[in-house]
């Protein structure tokens, strides 16, 4: 069943603006030039910009706290944003003719809860999205996605609002997706590749805290497991954690085990995300429950992002095909 749009706003493009971020004007260049229509554009901003284009009449600009992270930017656009599609395009990726015409579409149909643009960067390399290891390991350039990548990706606003109303903090930019691949995963929603959709990296991304690589890493593990076997999980684990050492190794090998045991001694504070997934798997079961926010509070989305066709409730059986 087509999603009813109730919004002059068919799509709300959100471009994360963080301390680190570079080439934003490359982004927005790329993004007016084009825009579709029945679009808002949604700039959210943790540092100080001057719009020296003079663009406010096009672009809606959002403050975020001075110290958000990316995650962060990401969350607070969502909330702002007021229609029932929504794209994430980061500060320094560039969009091309046509890229949001076929995901949109695909959305709209309501067959699938994300839609994952091909990414290409300067030097030619494509990757389709990303997917999450029984181990723990976030895999890239993957053929069959469990979720968009962080930085880009197309979304049904309803599915975003029943995983908790945006992208978790708790495993930090580098982890956020494939945590929210576990979600989608357990919800077996849908994901869906668009190969005629193209984005442009201009960035090469920064190489992260070895420290946090590795608490990040290991909360993602943790918070994986409702609906999975531990006795499976723990031997692709330990791989995971002997591949991920070695990634660091020389000088990063001891900060990435410091954090893993940090985040195993936080084991504790996961039973809130069993919780989460145990009810959005019972929820592909029993479409008529609500879920429940867990990673902390946010605002609520703008009604009219409600569609009439939410896969939590009017499509139980679009929950039961596999992502």
């Amino acid at each position: 069943m087509p999603v009813a749009v109730h919004t002059s706003h068919r799509l709300s493009i959100v471009i994360p603006v963080t301390v680190d971020s570079l080439n934003l004007e490359d982004t927005l260049v790329s993004v007016l030039e084009n825009r579709p229509k029945h679009s808002e554009i949604i700039v959210v901003l943790s540092k100080p910009y001057s719009d020296p284009w003079n663009i406010r009449d096009e672009v809606r600009f959002v403050q975020a706290p001075s110290d958000a992270s990316h995650v962060s930017c990401i969350n607070v656009g969502i909330a702002a944003s007021e229609a029932p599609f929504i794209h994430v395009l980061s500060a320094g990726w560039r969009a091309t003719p046509g890229w949001s015409e076929k995901p949109i579409a695909q959305l709209a149909s309501g067959r699938v809860g994300a839609v994952v643009p091909v990414i290409k960067s300067k030097r030619g390399l494509i990757s389709t999205g990303i997917r999450f290891g029984t181990g723990g390991h976030r895999q890239l350039h993957a053929a069959k996605p469990m979720s968009p990548h962080l930085e880009v990706g197309f979304w049904r606003a309803d599915i975003l609002e029943m995983v908790g109303r945006g992208f978790s903090v708790a495993c930090g930019d580098e982890y956020a997706d494939a945590d929210m691949a576990v979600s989608l995963s357990r919800m077996r929603c849908p994901v869906a590749v668009d190969f005629s959709s193209h984005v442009e990296c201009v960035n090469a991304k920064k190489p992260s805290n070895a420290f946090l690589s590795g608490l990040y890493s290991e909360r993602l593990f943790w918070r994986s497991l409702a609906g999975g076997s531990l006795l499976s999980a723990l031997p692709m684990h330990a791989y995971e954690i002997i591949r991920h050492t070695l990634c660091r190794a020389p000088l990063g090998s001891i900060p990435a085990l410091t954090g893993r045991l940090v985040g195993l001694l936080q084991f504790g504070s996961y039973r809130q995300r069993y919780e989460q997934l145990k009810l959005l798997m019972e929820m592909t079961d029993h479409p008529n429950k609500n879920t429940i926010r867990f990673d902390g509070p946010h605002d609520l989305l703008h009604p009219s992002k409600q569609t009439s066709s939410p896969i939590s409730c009017d499509s139980p059986e679009l929950l039961r095909r596999s992502a």
